[in-house]
């Protein structure tokens, strides 16, 4: 029975998601199992240029896997023949696959699956199985969607995510670098979750998050960046909607990136693994040291971007 009376809890918030109607689960890793899992999938090929989680699930639960390279352009450089459960798996890095271009993938290698963790706001196509990360994008504790044909047939348990926020409530309230450690202790616990749905928390918090606003600022934010570094910026890119970030190429990356922490702006390495496992020469290792993830999100406005901006200039006249 309902517990009645004393304390209140959170507050119910609108119901508004923006995937309502795909599968809610907990991790975006966790979409890729259901989805193994739901087509009976035996093998999967995944990019170089990708973090440990996939192929950490991947070798727990026992599946094969193969490593692909990809090309400048982000796309998948593979021209094998996919057996009946072989399926490709795709990374929509930072938006930058085009609509086209992820038909045109379809129609090539039937058996596909696009990871649209990077591209929140980019639709999924109509019989192309899609993953999406929640909190790639927005401040919620975990939580994926998964655009696919069919469910499975089992009743899976809703995750609990009260353990997970007191990083996201002390940056709220505080400073990031004070809950840096927490962070990559709530990010460690992933590793070993299995498959459930989507906590009642997290679907709260994404059921009232302003889209347009959000769509807004990191439109508004990237277009800022692309006119400012356009001259300095190494290679040219596509402008997504409602961009994860503004993909900034430059010769001395890793460098750059110590430079601008020391004035607070703290750019990750996507991905830092990558650096161990490729050539140097390689697309994939170039990108992790040198293509800078420059934040333009929701929580910045325009005298933020002017400040990455300036920042920038003068680091790189620095090292001309």
């Amino acid at each position: 029975m309902k517990e009645i009376g004393g304390y209140f809890e959170l507050e119910h918030l609108i119901s508004d998601e923006y995937y309502k109607d795909l599968i809610h689960l907990n991790t975006a890793r966790n979409a890729l199992l259901y989805l193994i899992k739901l087509k009976e999938i035996e093998k999967v090929y995944i990019p170089y240029y990708l973090g440990n989680s996939v192929r950490d699930m991947l070798q727990r639960y026992g599946y094969k896997y193969e490593y692909y390279r990809i090309d400048t352009d982000f796309s998948p450089i593979f021209n094998g023949n996919l057996q009946k459960q072989e399926y490709l798996y795709i990374v929509n890095y930072f938006g930058q696959l085009s609509e086209e271009k992820i038909l045109s993938l379809k129609n090539q290698h039937k058996q596909i699956i696009i990871d649209n963790s990077q591209a929140f706001f980019q639709r999924p196509l109509n019989s192309i199985d899609t993953i999406y990360s929640c909190r790639k994008f927005f401040g919620v504790p975990d939580g994926a969607y998964l655009s696919t044909d069919k469910k499975l047939d089992v009743e899976l348990e809703i995750d609990i995510s009260k353990d997970r926020v007191e990083h996201l409530l002390g940056r709220f309230e505080g400073k990031a670098s004070d809950y840096y450690k927490n962070f990559l202790e709530v990010d460690e616990r992933f590793y070993g979750d299995s498959i459930k749905q989507m906590s009642k928390l997290t679907r709260n918090l994404m059921g009232a998050i302003d889209y347009q606003n959000v769509l807004r600022k990191r439109n508004s934010n990237y277009r800022y960046l692309e006119k400012e570094l356009n001259k300095l910026n190494q290679k040219k890119f596509i402008s997504p909607k409602g961009p994860f970030c503004y993909l900034f190429f430059t010769k001395n990356g890793l460098q750059l990136r110590k430079n601008l922490a020391k004035k607070n702006i703290y750019i990750p390495i996507l991905w830092s693994n990558v650096l161990n496992i490729s050539l140097e020469e390689s697309i994939e290792y170039q990108y992790s040291a040198n293509l800078l993830p420059i934040p333009c999100d929701q929580r910045y406005e325009q005298e933020d971007m002017k400040y990455i901006v300036e920042s920038i200039n003068i680091e790189e006249k620095i090292y001309y």
